[in-house]
């Protein structure tokens, strides 16, 4: 999982709130095994017409300078609908590295925080002033620290919460097996001393006769 520490960059606003995991990466495009390459597909019923390859050009990220902007700024309600993990490697794959937002859905934010990417949220007061900001002025500049959990944007710094455990894990690129791997000293020693005649999950053994 890559670190995040700060990131710089054009902000892109999404003024929609109730942005479902459907829209974001739509169900024919889950059939990949892979984590990467669902950049392409990221909001596809909004990007594209009917054909699938001419854009709508009235579609925010299709516009410059919003094109491959690595901060999103939504409507409430971000990532409700299904669970798929595919919204959060779609919109890592587009380049977003981080989604400002007035609330998420519970599972789509677990999903970010698990994968690396960053959702922040900040009072709904607050992000429909920047949403404002970012359409009147398309070449604002956003800086998302997790160093110092706030975000500036339009000369204004907001602060935002979050789990101190899951901030040094996004710190670090630690996902659930690097975390795991952490302790992989312990592990082996805890292996190395368990009786031989308990089970174990590391090693074939003969069926019985």
């Amino acid at each position: 999982m890559e670190k995040f520490h700060t990131v710089t960059g054009i902000a892109a606003p999404l003024p929609r709130p109730n942005v479902d995991t459907d829209q974001i990466i739509p169900k024919q495009f889950l059939k990949r095994i892979e984590r990467t390459g669902y950049g392409p597909f990221l909001f596809y019923d909004w990007r594209f017409e009917a054909d699938g390859t001419t854009e709508r050009p009235d579609f925010e990220l299709n516009r410059d300078p919003w094109r491959g902007a690595p901060v999103l700024i939504a409507g409430r309600n971000f990532g409700s609908g299904s669970s798929r993990e595919h919204a959060v490697w779609a919109l890592q794959d587009y380049g977003i590295r981080a989604v400002i937002a007035p609330s998420f859905s519970d599972i789509f934010y677990s999903n970010s925080l698990k994968g690396g990417l960053l959702p922040i949220s900040l009072p709904e007061p607050v992000v429909e002033r920047w949403l404002d900001a970012a359409m009147e002025d398309p070449g604002l500049q956003a800086t998302v620290s997790l160093e110092s959990c706030t975000v500036t944007f339009n000369g204004e710094t907001q602060p935002f919460a979050i789990d101190p455990e899951i901030r040094h894990r996004l710190l670090d690129g630690l996902d659930d097996i690097s975390l795991t791997l952490t302790h992989d000293a312990d592990i082996t020693q805890f292996e190395e001393r368990r009786p031989p005649h308990l089970p174990r999950t590391t090693e074939l053994s003969a069926a019985p006769r």
